[in-house]
């Protein structure tokens, strides 16, 4: 065991039980570890990370000397069994992420999973969430909402999963690459309707924290062409009575019928809201499936 310093004090740490402790560690923002956290952290006997190079950051700035160790999806198999054999032995691990609350689109469930079944005590040690933080500053309805990870890199298993959840009665939450941003902006659009409400939150708690709401339509026009950087929460509300989605492939099948795929494609973006470029690249993958076909 050690002790912790915030500023110039320092504090001690203390004995605590056995077990598993899932610590949440801060978003972004230093600031946002709790008290708790810290204190967990400096009792604890070893420190299983994602990653620790990002985590000794984090223990650096406290003071804490706790030892670590790499626990992440490459490893967990080798990993797994050596903190279940300390766990048994009745030593106390404290189990992080790179940043938020571990279990949240990370291995470290399994070590959960695997604890319970042995029996092990674990501790919860609540604190910061990406998820959580993006939903209350998004104004979308809280009071019931659905968390789905990253959305599918692929466009196709991205309008899949968009499609089959755009009538969920409930706010959807997902991280997104900022690589794809403008892409399942679009996406969103054509698969729950360029009126359904989206907010982009950004660099969460981080000094170019931003937050950007709108209509889906208008966020894609926004964002088409645009590099973006940083971590991504998109936040979709749920949707209203009578919301209608546009089915953009079925418009572009339609229109390319009697014009030129460019001339479709801009017709298209004055009936969707749709980026014309996107839509443009829809119809050559469209008229070139059609081509195959023959």
């Amino acid at each position: 065991m050690g002790d912790y310093m915030i500023g110039q004090a320092t504090f001690p740490s203390r004995e605590i039980a056995p077990g598993l402790y899932v610590v949440a560690t801060p978003i972004g923002n230093l600031g946002d570890v709790t008290l708790r956290a810290l204190e967990t952290l400096a009792s604890v006997d070893v420190i299983a990370c994602e990653d620790t190079r990002v985590t000794s950051k984090l223990l650096k700035h406290f003071a804490i000397a706790t030892p670590m160790t790499a626990y992440h999806e490459h490893n967990a198999e080798k990993a797994g069994p050596k903190l279940m054999k300390m766990l048994a032995e009745g030593k106390r691990v404290a189990l992080v992420s790179d940043a938020g609350t571990p279990l949240i689109s990370d291995p470290g469930y399994r070590l959960v999973v695997a604890a319970r079944g042995e029996g092990v005590d674990v501790w919860p040690i609540p604190g910061a969430s990406a998820p959580v933080a993006a939903l209350a500053a998004s104004g979308m309805a809280s009071d019931t909402f659905l968390f789905d990870g990253f959305l599918p890199a692929k466009r196709n298993a991205r309008c899949k999963r968009l499609n089959e959840l755009k009538n969920v009665p409930a706010t959807l939450i997902f991280f997104e690459s900022p690589n794809r941003l403008a892409d399942s902006l679009a996406d969103i659009t054509a698969e729950m309707g360029g009126q359904r409400r989206v907010a982009i939150c950004r660099e969460l708690t981080k000094l170019h924290e931003e937050v950007r709401s709108g209509a889906a339509n208008e966020l894609a026009g926004e964002y088409a062409g645009t590099k973006v950087r940083g971590e991504i929460v998109l936040v979709i509300a749920p949707p209203e009575d009578g919301e209608a989605t546009v089915d953009a492939d079925a418009v572009l099948t339609e229109l390319m019928e009697g014009a030129s795929l460019s001339r479709a494609a801009a017709q298209a973006a004055e009936m969707t809201g749709l980026p014309r470029r996107q839509l443009y690249q829809r119809a050559l993958e469209l008229a070139a499936r059609e081509k195959d076909g023959e």
